[in-house]
C-alpha cells in the first residue's frame, strides 16, 4: 500500500516539494536525484493508482507526471488531482505526437517536456512553475472589465460574482492579456512570458488554454469577443467585452 512507500512528514517542509509520478525506476531515480541537488524535496510513486492519493497527503508545490503509467493512465491522474487541487502540472511524455500533448493540457496540466529528458530544461520549467505561483513583489494586483475580476495576489477570478477556476496557466494567460487590454501578443510572446520559451510554429498549448479561457468565462468559441483571435499575429483582451 502508499503508505509503506512514503511515511507523511518525511520530506524537508523548507524545500518545495515535488511530487514525481514516474514508472521508470532508473529515470525516477536520477530525476530526483537531479532536482534534490538544485534545491527541491522529491517524493516519487511508481503507480498511477497511487498519485492520487500522494498528492493529497504530500501536498506538493509542483507534480511532475508521467502519461504512461500503470494502474491509472496519467491523464486520468491529471483529471483527478485537477478534481480537488490547483496545483501545478508538468506532465512527461515520450510522444512527440501532439496529440497526446493536447489531451494532457486539456485534462488540466500546466506544461509539459518530451523524453528523453533534458535535466536543465525540466528544472527551468519547474521553477519557472514557482514563480508563477507567487504574487509579484508580494503586492496585491486587482484588474475589473464589467463583470470579470481578476486577483494576482489571491490567484482568484470571478465573472458575475461566480468564482472561475483555472488551472496555473490559464491564469497567467489570462493576467497577461488583461493587463494589456487591447494589445495583441503573439504565441511567442505569451509562450516567452509564461514558460520562458518562444513559440517553435508547433506548441500548441496557448491556443489550447485560449480555448478552455473562453470556454470558462462565457466566449463564443465561433465568434469570440472577449478574447479575440488576431489572425496571423496572436491574440487580443477585449476591455469591452464584459
Amino acid at each position: 500500500m502508499f503508505a509503506a512507500q512514503w511515511m507523511p512528514g518525511s520530506l524537508p517542509t523548507a524545500l518545495p516539494k515535488v511530487l514525481l509520478v514516474e514508472d521508470d525506476r532508473r529515470l525516477g531515480e536520477l530525476v530526483q536525484h537531479y532536482l534534490g541537488e538544485h534545491g527541491f524535496a522529491v517524493q516519487s510513486v511508481h503507480r498511477g493508482d497511487l498519485a492520487v492519493e500522494a498528492c493529497r497527503q504530500l501536498a506538493p508545490q509542483v507534480v511532475v507526471l508521467d502519461l504512461m503509467l500503470p494502474g491509472v493512465g496519467g491523464i486520468e491522474v491529471c483529471r483527478q488531482i485537477r478534481a480537488f487541487s490547483e496545483v501545478p502540472i508538468l506532465i512527461l511524455t515520450a510522444c512527440e505526437d501532439d496529440v497526446e500533448q493536447v489531451l494532457g493540457l486539456e485534462s488540466g496540466a500546466d506544461d509539459y517536456v518530451l523524453k528523453p529528458i533534458e535535466p536543465r530544461l525540466l528544472l527551468a520549467r519547474l521553477r519557472a512553475l514557482l514563480r508563477r505561483q507567487q504574487p509579484a513583489g508580494g503586492n496585491r494586483s486587482k484588474a475589473s472589465f464589467g463583470s470579470l475580476c481578476i486577483d494576482r495576489a489571491e490567484r482568484e477570478v470571478s465573472h458575475r460574482q461566480q468564482r472561475i477556476e483555472l488551472s496555473t496557466t490559464e491564469f497567467e494567460i489570462l493576467w497577461l492579456l488583461a493587463s494589456q487590454p487591447g494589445q495583441i501578443l503573439s504565441r511567442d510572446q505569451i509562450l516567452l512570458a509564461v514558460r520562458g520559451i518562444g513559440f517553435d510554429g508547433l506548441d500548441r498549448s496557448v491556443d489550447v488554454c485560449i480555448g478552455k479561457l473562453r470556454r470558462k468565462l462565457g466566449d463564443d468559441p465561433r465568434e469570440p469577443r472577449r478574447i479575440k483571435t488576431i489572425w496571423g499575429r496572436g491574440y487580443q483582451f477585449n476591455p469591452a467585452g464584459w
